[in-house]
């Protein structure tokens, strides 16, 4: 009899064993897990806040850019007529340091122009205002500029609006079928 409660206090043992070895495998894998979300989570709260921190001022530099639209106008219109005062010279170039400064305080903030004029048209940095006849330009270029466009580090502020060259369909075929015909007729 002594000898079965000593086979049964080891069998208990065994089985007690067991399952302390199973719930620490259980709460081993739980902790890793939890582990796992906690950093996820810090790093997505990091994302976040260098995301915030890169493209808080859009807002605001979206409203600013009225301002440098208003300088680029006065400096183009004054530069279509001749200054005849020395006071309208002074004038006119203190609106052009100002407009310098406003564009060093965009780079500062990652703030850049879009270079439109002569690049072929993009749908996701240019807006086209119209289409226009130019033979000396390729179709889909863009030959003005009506309102600059600009860019937050790697984000749209505001599309260029731009003219753009019309596509010639009689030289263009507008699908392969078309290429396909032209090359068929050819022959």
């Amino acid at each position: 009899m002594a000898h079965s409660n000593v086979d049964e206090a080891v069998a208990t043992e065994a089985v007690d064993v067991a399952t302390l070895v199973a719930e620490n495998a259980s709460l081993r894998d739980r902790l890793l897990r939890a582990l796992a979300d906690a950093e996820n989570t810090r790093r997505r709260a990091e994302r976040a806040a260098e995301e915030a921190r890169k493209y808080a001022v859009a807002d605001f530099a979206r409203e600013l850019l009225a301002v440098a639209d208003n300088l680029q106008r006065t400096i183009a219109a004054a530069s279509r007529h001749s200054p005849e005062k020395v006071e309208d010279e002074a004038l006119i170039e203190g609106v052009r340091a100002t407009e310098r400064l406003l564009e060093h305080t965009f780079s500062r903030f990652g703030i850049q122009k879009i270079d439109a004029r002569g690049k072929p048209f993009d749908p996701t940095l240019h807006e086209a205002m119209m289409e226009v006849d130019d033979p000396s330009q390729p179709p889909g270029a863009v030959v003005r500029v009506a309102e600059d466009g600009y860019k937050i580090h790697d984000r749209l502020l505001r599309p260029a609006r731009v003219f753009v060259v019309k596509r010639n369909p009689k030289t263009e075929p507008s699908s392969q079928m078309e290429e396909a015909e032209a090359e068929f007729d050819s022959h």
